[in-house]
């Protein structure tokens, strides 16, 4: 029976390994790096523990998407007497249980000694891994775990796309790592792997970066969307042939052994699971041992979701629930993989099309939600991302969030349940009561633009021009300096100083009685039947999707603080501005319900072209 070396035990020197150990090794004593041929040093006596996200084994997701069948440890100690044990975590485990069946005793040595463990697995079994309790300093190099698999290895070409726009340090920086950890690996994904950096702002020195298996792509900046769909069809036209494209955000920390356990999963899945999409995690870049997502739906109300809660990866329960987690009825309907990290076999785009010519946001989910294919998730594979709060712009959520999920809807039918009518109404009411004039707009320029039908966002250019657009006319925001400033100078916010200002306020609210709840649900924070003038101010977060109600009651003026890039902005009570933007709402709505059957017409019809590679290749200039 044929083996393969699937998982590297690894052990990292970097900023996030040292702030957060257990996400590779928890232990009771130091685990110190040795420059000297890769070796880790456990550096007192103690024990050491491996089941962690990094480096368990995923036991039950490799027996139901692959074809393995036999579970192998590799590990090369030297050093006191040590005992290796192997461990497992089952449905109910919060500490990883010793399998006792599996012990072996390690006598000391100044030389290299080489085990290979077989492993015990039982059909209760979640995750597996190891411990080794030392006696004193023992060494460890060149672990992993190899698997035994049933019948032919696939023929696997990955190609990795990532599109970039002006994010030099981000994207020089994984370049580096994938030439260094993958292209020069001399593991088999190194002849098997082409990396195409999208280069939307034209930027990059392409003569350096780029090396046989690493090739730097200018491109127009046709955002996200354009920039993957770029990657697609390069992967389409390299030889051979790429069997699956692995797409990744340039905005990322990537751990190369995430791509190699990627390629190996494909290498040795079921038939069932050769046209799934694998879906990494993404982690919090602040937070590195906090993940956000793995897998998102489509609400029923129309908003982008995690399918699971937040989780803490150091902690072993977290483990477990991440790998055992199930979508429930609702979420299945509306499943996508986000493109920070997914990897999607050709053949799935050969039967479904090309993405849709979004520029950014909605472009992963419409695509995952449109192939519905199934999704592997599995501790282990990720990235680590900067999380959505800190870098909130309007831009992106009222206009292109609002434009392209009811141009997703009309196109292809994905989301058919949910109601993104609901979403924009509670967008531009939100906005309103918080004054943020500038962004009901936005909402309102999103949905007249899905309303001119799919001949208008499709022209070549005009993808990147209704994005700039949208960022010139959206609430601009300044920095701290600035604001104080603009703030001594108005009498009514005179002694508002930034400097005294904390979390505590910018994040808080007020309670409100149940007479005032309806007073400003009826008159939207005292802009319509019972206009009030207001009175003081309010600081508030920047973030749309809040709705402190009970600090911004009564105000005259709102301080929106975006504390974590240190800008903001003061937004003033308007009515006369309320009313004209509810006067172009309404008419807005008129026309969408005199006309939509038409529209949504149009878009459908219009699906075959969007998503084919004749309309690409023309709006990327290929041709």
């Amino acid at each position: 029976m044929p083996t393969m070396k699937f998982a590297n035990i690894i052990l990292e020197a970097n900023q996030r390994s040292v702030s957060y150990p257990d996400l590779y090794c928890r232990s009771d004593q130091p685990v110190i790096f040795d420059d000297h041929e890769g070796e880790w040093a456990m550096y007192r006596a103690g024990l050491y523990d491996f089941n962690t996200y990094f480096n368990s084994l995923s036991v039950m997701k490799l027996r139901r998407y692959t074809r393995s069948t036999g579970y192998t440890l590799h590990l090369e100690l030297r050093g006191a007497d040590c005992t290796v044990t192997q461990t497992m975590g089952d449905a109910f485990a919060v500490h990883p249980i010793p399998v006792n069946e599996v012990e072996f005793h390690v006598a000391a040595s100044d030389t290299w000694q080489g085990l290979d463990i077989p492993l015990k697995v039982k059909d209760d079994m979640v995750l597996i891994g190891f411990n080794i309790e030392t006696q004193g300093r023992v060494y460890i190099r060149n672990g992993y775990y190899a698997l035994d698999y049933e019948g032919d290895e696939r023929p696997v070409e990955l190609a990795l796309a990532t599109t970039t726009f002006k994010k030099e340090s981000y994207i020089t920086h994984n370049i580096g790592l994938v030439r260094r950890k993958i292209v020069e690996s001399g593991e088999d994904i190194a002849d098997h792997f082409h990396m195409y950096v999208i280069d939307n702002g034209r930027t990059l020195d392409a003569p350096a970066l780029a090396s046989e298996r690493i090739q730097i792509i200018p491109n127009d900046n046709v955002g996200g969307a354009g920039g993957f769909t770029r990657g697609m069809l390069a992967a389409m036209d390299q030889k051979p042939r790429a069997t699956n494209i692995l797409l990744m955000d340039d905005d990322v920390d990537v751990s190369p052994e995430s791509i190699k356990r990627t390629y190996n999963l494909l290498r040795i899945l079921k038939p069932g699971y050769e046209k799934a999409m694998i879906s990494g995690a993404m982690l919090n870049y602040e937070v590195g041992e906090d993940q956000w997502e793995d897998i998102g739906y489509m609400t029923p109300e129309g908003t982008f979701s995690p399918c699971k809660p937040g989780l803490r990866l150091v902690l072993f329960e977290d483990l477990i629930y991440n790998e055992l987690f199930k979508p429930n009825k609702v979420m299945k309907a509306n499943l996508y993989a986000a493109w920070w990290y997914c990897c999607i076999p050709l053949s799935v785009i050969d039967k479904n099309g090309l993405p849709l010519p979004f520029f950014v946001r909605s472009d992963d989910a419409e695509y995952g939600m449109r192939c519905k294919t199934p999704f592997i998730t599995m501790n282990g594979l990720c990235i680590w991302h900067m999380s959505f709060h800190e870098r909130y712009n309007a831009a992106v959520e009222r206009y292109q969030t609002t434009r392209n999920t009811m141009i997703a809807k009309a196109t292809t039918g994905v989301a058919r349940r949910s109601d993104f009518m609901h979403e924009l109404h509670n967008n531009i009411r939100l906005e309103l009561k918080k004054f943020g004039y500038q962004n009901a707009e936005l909402c309102l320029d999103a949905f007249e633009d899905f309303l001119k039908g799919p001949g208008f966002f499709s022209q070549i250019g005009k993808a990147e021009e209704t994005f700039l657009r949208a960022n010139r006319v959206k609430e601009q925001l300044v920095d701290f300096d600035q604001l104080q400033r603009q703030l001594d100078a108005d009498p009514e916010t005179k002694g508002l100083r930034l400097n005294q200002i904390d979390r505590q306020l910018i994040d808080g609210d007020k309670p409100r009685t149940t007479l005032e709840r309806l007073e400003d649900y009826v008159t939207d924070n005292g802009q319509r039947y019972l206009k009030t003038e207001g009175k003081g101010y309010a600081v508030i977060p920047l973030l749309g999707w809040v709705y402190p109600a009970g600090a911004i009651r009564g105000k005259n003026k709102l301080i929106v603080l975006d504390w974590y890039n240190r800008k903001g902005a003061v937004r003033v009570k308007d009515p006369e501005r309320y009313a004209r933007i509810k006067k172009r709402y309404a008419r807005d709505l008129r026309y969408y319900r005199a006309n939509i059957k038409r529209i949504s017409r149009d878009y459908a019809h219009d699906r075959a072209r969007l998503t084919s590679q004749g309309f690409w290749r023309k709006y990327l200039k290929m041709d």
